[in-house]
């Protein structure tokens, strides 16, 4: 399956009704971006379909600022120099992996940017605070600038981050003003849920992700854990004995988490790192076992959460739609 939203080809064509056409004799390059008054900033752990990214970077509505991931001595971007096998292949050797936040400045970058393209203000949504302290580097960057920005912690990660940044896209494309994004986005946010089974939990402990005591029993008791992200923070769902049982557990609460959502609304994402064909089987699945529901979009984990999660994680968000 294609690394893409499902329900993007819908949500396009609602947004490219919204914007102007160019006026007579103009050239098209020249136009101002949109209909949208608010831009949305985010970061690269929102994990969002590089397809749709390129939709709103293009004319500036929004802007991915990249999270640096350090491999060794090495620090990178997302998508920067295939950065995704660096790290696999740094933690299948042992090496270090560590995250950081994006600087200040970039933020900064980002939000002068948005006011010379003409936007009035910026909504900017991040990972969790709990996580990284991405929302604090861009509340430090938006006491710099003249352009009003608010910024928002979504309290979560991956494309359950990524769907509240699609609805705040959406709503800025409706002429919403900045409150009404900021309030559409955490309106979708409140509706998703984060679950993940990692093959171990040391790489989480090595990143402050969980105690050391949580991963030493772990490790000594062969538990396969199912986690989720609650308020947050990645906190423990249910103690599995084996690889198998736990993929099949959280299979199980996806599956209920999907079904209890109001009736053809329920969308789902699904997070890989190294073992894409395990996540296609996981999708086929859950498609089959939801058929109201859209395909489940598939995609490898951002860098910056897979150097936390580790090789072989599996992680589905439970969101519904927007459209």
């Amino acid at each position: 399956m294609p690394d893409r939203d499902p329900a993007w080809p819908r949500l396009r064509e609602r947004l490219v009704r919204l914007r102007p056409g160019p006026k007579a004799g103009s050239v098209p390059e020249a136009v101002p971006a949109a209909v949208a008054e608010v831009a949305v900033v985010t970061d690269s752990a929102a994990a969002l379909p590089a397809d749709w990214v390129r939709e709103f970077t293009v004319d500036g509505r929004l802007t991915v600022v990249p999270m640096p991931v350090m491999v060794g001595a090495e620090i990178y971007g997302e998508g920067e120099d295939d950065i995704g096998e660096k790290i696999a292949v740094a933690l299948a050797g042992g090496k270090p992996v560590k995250t950081s936040r994006p600087s200040p400045g970039q933020f900064e970058h980002a939000y002068r940017a948005a006011a010379g393209r003409g936007f009035r203000s910026v909504v900017s949504l991040h990972i969790s605070g709990e996580l990284s302290g991405t929302a604090d580097a861009a509340r430090l960057a938006a006491g710099r600038v003249g352009i009003p920005v608010e910024v928002l912690d979504t309290r979560t990660v991956g494309m359950a981050q990524g769907m509240g940044v699609q609805s705040a896209i959406a709503a800025a494309a409706r002429g919403t003003n900045a409150a009404g994004v900021k309030a559409a986005a955490q309106d979708r946010l409140d509706r998703t849920k984060v679950y993940f089974y990692v093959p171990s939990l040391e790489q989480l402990r090595r990143g402050g992700r969980i105690g050391a005591a949580a991963s030493l029993w772990g490790t000594m008791f062969s538990i396969k854990p199912i986690l989720a992200v609650d308020g947050g923070r990645v906190i423990p769902v249910e103690k599995v004995r084996s690889a198998a049982r736990a993929i099949a557990r959280l299979e199980e609460i996806v599956i209920a988490d999907a079904s209890a959502r109001p009736a053809g609304q329920a969308r789902l994402a699904v997070h890989h790192f190294g073992n894409r064909a395990e996540a296609e089987e996981l999708a086929g699945r859950l498609a089959l076992a939801l058929p109201d529901c859209p395909p489940a979009q598939i995609s490898s984990l951002p860098a910056v959460l897979a150097a936390h999660a580790g090789l072989g994680v599996l992680a589905v968000i439970v969101g519904e739609s927007d459209v």
